[in-house]
């Protein structure tokens, strides 16, 4: 029965148990005699499973996964994963989704059953799949066909038309039409806006019922949003596991590759800001023209976990990226960044990434692990280093918007590449740094060392006059240029020596020169 929800009843269980006790004992093999191998077949619980608890909502792959299991633990640890899939919020008790699939699957049975189940009805598997409509036009009775030239002659059979403004997979402005021409309650789908036509007039053609006909009421039209309505409901997975779903078999053959980094940023002794970035290739996005502007769009959702896989954080964003029709085939060849900020406390983490092409479908998905520093009080630390792609001074606008930390805005350049006559930018944040008594300001000698296959090639001291932008916290910020630099491996070393702790630091970041 579809409506129960999956269990072993104890008094299951004590039958089994009083049945094997009834039975006389085996006798003897001869010593001769083989035994026989017998394959162990599936409680009746785990094969009714998927094609009565989940039939509706289980995927083809996820199908053809579960038929290959052997055992009923395996079983259970499927299903356990199906809907752990599903938990639209894991840090509860209840699994949201799951208990709102069996209330559907309720509703549906109560609502819908005409001579076979609720759930079985082509109104209560719509309804099942993707929940209430947002809008119901019904006529139980029929009537007139309000739409027709011969209203007043031209009757209809009961029938219900359901709205839905969005269904994920589906698409927008989704309208379903049902009619009952039996007159019985069973409300079957139709698959032509004429099904519904009880009586017309004599010299009334079906193509002259309606004053005209829209796109979405042509046969083609029709066909293809039912078999996509056919398809089991698209969900967002909330767990990721060496870059495929955990518990799915589903293989992504039409991935959309992208890199993803973190930069760690101290705000107080006991909470970092994590800022990530997020790079794609222009060359791998499907630009469409909107408003006259070729524009790519994407849909980047995150989910960031403890190690013991408890939720801390997430984030879903759509963002666009745009290029004139001139500039084109330039965009193609640069990359697109996105950036998100979360504070999180000092620990390690994993964050997993879903980045989806929405005009061309292609998807990536990766799982990125770090950890998050701890920075002590009183002790000399720096943030990470940053190499940029950009680098800009914002004073004088406000400090909001993505990449924008303090007065600056921050592009990180995640392959560290950069070509011969780009400026090559780098930032870093100094923390706790000593204050001089005497000149009540901080006493740090810095300096910047370029170095190519282990040896110096320029050395800079750096002038902290006025980088002092909190108290003890010191920023650097500069543009290294490249036009002299031959093509080639690089480092970028920064020494930093505090003259009123004594403490010295020594980051540095690799990059490369292309002619």
């Amino acid at each position: 029965m579809i409506l129960r929800k999956l269990s072993l009843p104890g008094s299951v269980l004590l039958i089994l148990a009083l049945a094997c006790l009834s039975f006389p004992q085996r006798r003897q093999q001869p010593p001769d005699e083989k035994q026989r191998k017998v394959k162990a077949e599936p409680s009746r619980v785990f094969t009714d499973w998927p094609k009565q608890d989940v039939a509706l909502i289980i995927t083809p792959d996820e199908l053809r996964a579960y038929e290959k299991l052997k055992t009923d633990e395996e079983r259970e640890n499927f299903i356990h994963h199906f809907w752990d899939l599903r938990d639209p919020d894991p840090d509860t008790v209840e699994n949201e989704y799951k208990d709102e699939y069996y209330e559907r699957i309720a509703y549906a049975n109560e609502h819908y059953s005409s001579g076979k189940p609720g759930w079985l009805s082509d109104r209560g598997r719509i309804y099942i799949k993707f929940g209430k409509p947002d809008e119901i036009e019904s006529h139980p009775s029929g009537g007139a066909n309000s739409s027709n030239q011969f209203a007043e002659s031209v009757t209809t059979y009961p029938f219900e038309r359901w709205f839905y403004r969005y269904i994920p997979g589906v698409g927008s402005g989704i309208e379903v039409e049902f009619v009952d021409p039996t007159g019985t309650g069973e409300f079957r789908t139709a698959r032509s806006p004429n099904e519904k036509l009880a009586f017309m007039p004599a010299g009334a053609r079906i193509e002259e019922s309606s004053n005209y006909r829209r796109g979405q009421d042509s046969p083609f039209a029709i066909s293809d949003l039912l078999n996509r309505l056919e398809r089991a409901p698209e969900f967002k997975p909330r767990g990721f596991r060496e870059g495929t779903l955990v518990g799915s078999p589903t293989v992504d053959h039409n991935p959309l590759p992208f890199d993803i980094n973190a930069a760690f940023f101290r705000q107080t002794d006991n909470r970092v800001i994590a800022a990530f970035t997020i790079h794609t290739d222009n060359r791998d996005l499907v630009f469409t023209e909107i408003g006259g502007l070729p524009t790519a769009r994407l849909n980047i959702a995150g989910r960031i976990t403890t190690v013991a896989d408890r939720r801390v954080g997430s984030f879903e964003d759509s963002v666009t990226t745009t290029a004139t029709p001139v500039e084109l085939n330039e965009a193609r060849e640069r990359k697109s960044a996105y950036a998100k900020a979360v504070v999180l406390q000092p620990g390690r983490y994993r964050v997993d990434v879903r980045v989806v092409d929405i005009a061309s479908g292609a998807e990536g998905i990766k799982q990125f692990g770090f950890e998050v520093p701890r920075f002590e009080p009183g002790k000399l630390a720096v943030s990470s280093l940053v190499l940029t792609s950009k680098l800009e001074n914002m004073s004088g606008q406000p400090s909001i918007g993505p990449f924008v930390i303090g007065p600056n805005k921050v592009v990180p350049n995640l392959t560290g590449v950069y070509r011969r006559g780009q400026p090559i930018g780098f930032y870093l944040q100094v923390y706790n740094a000593g204050i001089d008594q005497t000149t009540l300001r901080p006493s740090v000698e810095v300096e910047y060392v370029l170095l190519k296959d282990g040896k110096e090639l320029r050395k800079q001291q750096e002038n902290w006059n006025g980088m002092s932008d909190a108290g003890e916290r010191l920023t650097l910020a500069h543009l290294l240029d490249s036009r002299s630099l031959e093509p080639g491996n690089y480092e970028l070393a920064i020494r930093i020596r505090d003259h009123v702790s004594g403490q010295s630091l020594s980051p540095s970041a690799k990059f490369t020169v292309l002619p």
